[in-house]
């Protein structure tokens, strides 16, 4: 993976916060829907990574409060929510159904769900934070590789231990997941 300053003039995104920020309040629910925990993916982040991972991606849109849940799926399951909720009919990486998104909301958030199919994903780091920055209004068929370099930018964290900078923008532009 490329330097994290490398996607932008003049050093590291400005909307990557750092990983391990206070004040977050992320509830995080994590459900292995058809695998018990001994048949979990090779490379499934523990429960502490998949926290900063899924802070950290949300921020980097503003959102520091809400609930997450993220369902683990085998590929009929993903195959058949592709096939009713995108009208593709094959199995899929990751899928992402916002509920409030990065905007204002009237009580608790309700940020997302994303379901992911390890049979058809190579990083399950890369599909939480992919799942994750489409639920809080990152789109990368629409915003010329916004959501993808600060994407890049927290795996590359992760992979290099090299901190992001902490001043979160979030998307500038559709929400569609």
């Amino acid at each position: 993976m490329s330097d994290p300053g490398s996607e932008t003039v003049g050093g590291p995104d400005p909307r990557v916060p750092e990983p391990g920020h206070d004040g977050l309040e992320i509830e995080l629910e994590v459900d292995h829907e058809g695998f018990s925990e001994d048949d979990l993916p090779p490379g499934m982040p523990s429960g502490e990574d998949l926290r900063e991972l899924v802070e950290t991606a949300a921020a980097s849109a503003g959102v520091t409060d809400g609930h997450v849940a993220i369902t683990i799926l085998g590929p009929e399951a993903i195959h058949a929510l592709n096939l009713e909720h995108r009208d593709k009919d094959k199995p899929t990486d990751v899928l992402s159904f916002p509920i409030d998104g990065a905007g204002p909301v009237a009580g608790p958030r309700e940020i997302g769900d994303v379901v992911i199919c390890p049979e058809h994903t190579v990083s399950m780091r890369e599909a939480v934070v992919h799942g994750i920055l489409h639920l809080v209004g990152f789109d990368h068929e629409t915003d010329s590789g916004e959501m993808l370099a600060v994407q890049g930018q927290i795996l590359s964290w992760y992979e290099n231990h090299d901190p992001p900078p902490s001043a979160p923008a979030g998307p500038t532009s559709g929400t569609d997941a």
